[in-house]
């Protein structure tokens, strides 16, 4: 049987660069949803499974959008190993406000009462978290 691996002290350079690391998380996740619902408008109305995974990488919206998925998913593991997840994990839903906003900008997706509510709600939370975590 192992032992557990040590605890690390984290500096607060270090936590702020995991903040940091996560807020770019929300950037590279957005524009890959935006990359990959650009790349799905390009399908044939009802693509087999086999056509879907063949697209995939000859596809280059699709594909960059999986790659951005990648690169995403890296600066999350690199951030989470210094910053507080009871942080960094709530800032991610800024990407729900980051895809709205992009949706709306480049696919004339509709912004009604409702949406504005729901975004203002996730980005008080995340200050509200924010805030909460320096006391």
């Amino acid at each position: 049987m192992t032992a557990p691996p040590p605890v690390t002290i984290s500096t607060p350079a270090q936590k702020r660069r995991s903040l940091w690391l996560v807020f770019c998380c929300t950037l590279f996740g957005a524009a890959a949803q935006i990359l990959i619902k650009s790349g799905a408008n390009t399908f044939a109305p009802d693509p087999t499974v086999a056509e879907m995974i063949g697209r995939i990488f000859t596809n280059l919206p699709l594909f960059t959008g999986y790659a951005f998925y990648g690169i995403s998913t890296v600066m999350l593991v690199l951030a989470l190993r210094h910053g507080e997840l009871s942080l960094l994990y709530p800032v991610i839903a800024l990407t729900f406000v980051w895809v709205t906003i992009l949706s709306i900008m480049i696919f004339h997706d509709s912004m009604n009462p409702l949406k504005l509510v729901g975004i203002a709600i996730i980005v008080s939370g995340v200050a509200v978290l924010g805030r909460g975590s320096h006391t």
